[in-house]
């Protein structure tokens, strides 16, 4: 039976600060790792976590699946952009490690192939591509990983800019690969969570609206009369 078994018709929650905020308070391994208990005891079926820090303080409270990644640099890919950063959080103790798969260049020049074949050499891990398009998931297939996740879909130029997650993309990945497919990306409520089983997701991902009280709250709040009031800020 594999890791993704235990995935399977359930809820994963990533737990991350927000990696454009630096100062977010929720910064630190120990935090994300009460977090993620917080969400397993909510009823997640497993938790994704960025670096090897977070994994091991996590796995160290948990013993559900952990989806781990390594968020390096400035560059298009940052998830997990290198065999390298794959190893690192394979042996931090993650199950499943996503990477990037999408078909832009890689800071250390190698493939997802490439990357793919050097996680089955010296870890037990299973591979995760993170996609944004029909033709990069299906093309991280035959290069070897094992499950697919919409996650990158609005976030590359070759995908849709949505405000709320991409659907038509789980459903088209259902349709055309033969391993699971997992719907992640600007996932928030109940009823897209629904949506996505519909469409055939193998399981569903939700992040910030869960684990991020700074981004919740900044949500929330330009609905308040004082935001409403308040003078607006010079360029």
């Amino acid at each position: 039976m594999s890791v993704l078994d235990d995935l399977a018709g359930g809820l994963v929650v990533s737990c991350q600060p927000l990696p454009d905020e630096p100062d977010d308070p929720m910064r630190d391994p120990y935090v994300q790792g009460r977090v993620a208990a917080a969400v397993v005891r909510g009823g997640a079926v497993a938790v994704r976590a960025n670096g090897p820090a977070d994994i091991r303080a996590i796995r160290a409270v948990l013993d559900v699946p952990v989806i781990g990644l390594y968020k390096h640099g400035t560059d298009d890919i940052f998830i997990t952009p290198t065999a390298a950063h794959a190893l690192e959080v394979a042996w931090a103790g993650a199950d499943i490690i996503a990477v990037d798969a999408t078909d832009r260049p890689r800071p250390d020049g190698r493939s997802f192939a490439d990357t793919v074949r050097t996680i089955r050499e010296r870890t037990d891990a299973l591979v995760l591509a993170d996609v944004s398009t029909t033709a990069e998931g299906v093309a991280a297939v035959k290069a070897g990983a094992d499950a697919v996740a919409t996650t990158l879909s609005g976030y590359t130029l070759a995908s849709p800019q949505t405000d709320g997650p991409d659907l038509g993309l789980v459903a088209r990945l259902v349709a055309l690969l033969p391993v699971p497919v997992i719907a992640e990306g600007r996932y928030r409520t109940k009823e897209q969570i629904g949506r996505a089983f519909e469409a055939g997701a193998h399981a569903v991902v939700m992040g910030n609206a869960v684990t991020s009280p700074l981004w919740i709250t900044r949500r929330l709040v330009p609905a308040t009369p004082r935001a409403a009031s308040a003078p607006k800020k010079r360029e």
